[in-house]
């Protein structure tokens, strides 16, 4: 079981997508457009885990190679980076690599969604697996492969 998933091709719709890349997308935008202030939902607040999409797939083919299941054995593994972080930081985070220098607002009148979401990774872990990409090493691949794709107007909106 996966946790919340980032990396090149998502869906970078500013309002309809999942937290990073809507970010991205927003930040991106308002760098480009020097525009004073970005509005972000909800208060920053709730904490989320996130893994880089190569990193699933390195934890799948971890599992098909490594993991023998018996019958008494573990029924599933989490998959994630065992952290979380505020969206607030992941924001800043976002804002900072995206060159975007104005106000972050908060709209508190846009919901907050689950206060933390959080994997106990232990399980994989004592397998031998864990994440290889930093999640500022996997947010600088992703903002880069956001940029070509839209410098190319590939990107799914």
């Amino acid at each position: 079981m996966p946790t919340n998933l980032y990396g090149p091709g998502d869906y970078y719709h500013p309002e309809k997508s999942h937290v990073i890349p809507a970010l991205i997308s927003r930040f991106d935008k308002a760098a480009k457009n020097n525009l004073e202030r970005v509005i972000c939902w909800g208060s920053g607040s709730p904490r989320r885990e996130f893994l880089y999409v190569d990193d699933l797939a390195d934890a799948c083919k971890f599992v098909l190679e490594k993991w023998k299941p018996h019958k008494e054995d573990i029924k599933y593994l989490n998959v994630g980076t065992g952290s979380d972080m505020k969206i607030k930081k992941i924001a800043e985070k976002i804002a900072e690599k995206c060159g975007f220098n104005g106000q972050i607002f908060w709209d508190s009148s846009k919901p907050d969604g689950t206060p933390k979401k959080q994997l106990d990774i232990s399980k994989i872990k004592n397998l031998g697996w864990a994440p290889k990409t930093s999640f500022d090493e996997g947010l600088n691949l992703t903002i880069s492969n956001y940029r070509y794709l839209n410098n190319k107007n590939l990107l799914r909106q």
